[in-house]
């Protein structure tokens, strides 16, 4: 392992707390790399231990299913290792979740079969999480010297940039397949998928929780031998599908506000010209209507997403609050929790009623009214957003009571 990998601060030190490393190796039909990956782990051992806090590592192998010869030629070195096998495939991420299972390390680590990563990098990487008092530790891909693939390269990027937006730290490699893991960790990061999603999938909460701390570290990685297991578009898919999952689980005031202020300049976008046209001629067109219609679908659209942003922020901070931590108020919270609600509601229907007391009034004294449509759209508009408001506080207000349940069960288990 070159110097451009380590650093002097992660050589060999004294350690007087015991400190077992487990690392797993998922394997589904590798007999063409299990033995040579098995081997290098085996003498990685003695770098781990000098070059880190480690003092005892086990290696796991788990075969996910294998129908080649995976199983016979890793039972080999059943005497070093240990051996998991499952008859039927589970997926990778269940395969590392079982042998962790079986497992009574501290540190809990893997990596992929197929010889891409070197097993001697545990040992910066269990060295950067004590000296940095981290929970997770991945080793990164994306720099200079990588083989990675061009396009899993970008793919990576992508996941992390959408990230990025949201979270609370930033990862450049989120799909790592060699990591390091506290087991004092996994109360925050399970539960993980079974699939190749699992990586994504513990990078996305440990970047969102609040009780996690991640850090990355440059690693050597080579191109696998053989056929990868990883399918593009697939799991490309998948992986954003977690992510997103997990950008919803834990700050969903985000993409919904977004989605909010984005509805709502789309229907400002669309009513200028009529209010322009209106302004200097004193008339609405017929040919109007549907840019009233829209916008007014636009409009209560962004209304829904906002409220849905403000709800479902504070559903999340109440099964999460370990995990979400103390955050400054949302615009959202200000504006529900505050005078603010009751201004806008009141402004709302007050503006909504003026537009059609007259035709109202009209109505009772004649039994027909002949008001311009516009009047009616925009009344729409008001009222269902007045009433949509006023909705959601008085839902605020059952969650609070929910709130102060959970705080209540969470203190009496302390006790």
């Amino acid at each position: 392992m070159g110097n451009t990998f380590t650093s002097p601060a992660h050589s060999c030190s004294t350690v007087e707390l015991p400190m077992k490393l487990t690392i797993v190796i998922p394997a589904l039909n590798e007999e063409d790399n299990i033995e040579a990956i098995i081997q290098r782990s085996l003498e990685a051992r003695e770098c781990i231990q000098k070059g880190s806090p480690v003092t005892e590592v086990q290696i796991i192998v788990v075969s996910d299913g294998s129908t080649d010869r995976t199983v016979e030629r890793a039972s080999k070195y059943q005497e070093q290792i240990r051996l998991i096998v499952f008859e039927k495939n589970h997926g990778y991420g269940a395969a590392i979740k079982e042998a962790w299972r079986q497992s009574d390390a501290d540190l809990l680590g893997f990596l992929d079969a197929d010889g891409t990563c070197d097993p001697k990098f545990f040992a910066p990487l269990c060295a950067a999480l004590v000296a940095q008092d981290k929970d997770v530790v991945l080793g990164c891909r994306l720099h200079k010297q990588s083989q990675m693939p061009r396009i899993r390269r970008f793919g990576n990027i992508c996941f992390a940039l959408v990230l990025s937006l949201f979270a609370k730290s930033r990862v450049r490699d989120t799909a790592s397949g060699m990591r390091v893991i506290r087991r004092s960790s996994l109360a925050h990061l399970l539960p993980l998928p079974d699939g190749l999603h699992f990586t994504p999938a513990m990078s996305a909460r440990a970047m969102f929780s609040a009780a996690i701390e991640i850090a990355e570290v440059d690693m050597p990685y080579k191109e696998r031998i053989g056929e990868s297991k990883l399918r593009v578009l697939r799991d490309g898919a998948r992986f954003l599908q977690v992510i997103m999952e997990t950008v919803f689980l834990y700050r969903p005031a985000r993409p919904l506000g977004l989605a909010a202020v984005t509805l709502l300049l789309a229907a400002i976008a669309l009513m200028l010209p009529p209010l322009f046209y209106y302004l200097q001629h004193r008339k609405v067109l017929e040919w109007m209507i549907y840019r009233f219609l829209v916008s007014d679908l636009f409009g209560t659209s962004a209304c829904l997403c906002f409220c849905a942003s403000y709800l479902f922020g504070e559903m999340s901070e109440i099964a999460l609050s370990e995990e979400i931590g103390n955050s400054r108020k949302s615009l959202s919270q200000r504006f529900f929790q505050g005078p603010w609600l009751w201004m806008v509601t009141g402004l709302l229907l007050l503006t909504g009623g003026s537009l059609v007391l007259g035709s109202f009034l009209q109505l009772l004294e004649t039994g027909s009214t002949y008001e311009h449509w516009s009047r009616y759209v925009v009344m729409t508009f008001c009222f269902s957003t007045a009433i949509t408001l006023m909705l959601t506080r008085g839902l605020d207000r059952v969650l609070r009571l929910f709130r102060e349940r959970v705080r209540y069960w969470h203190q009496e288990a302390k006790h």
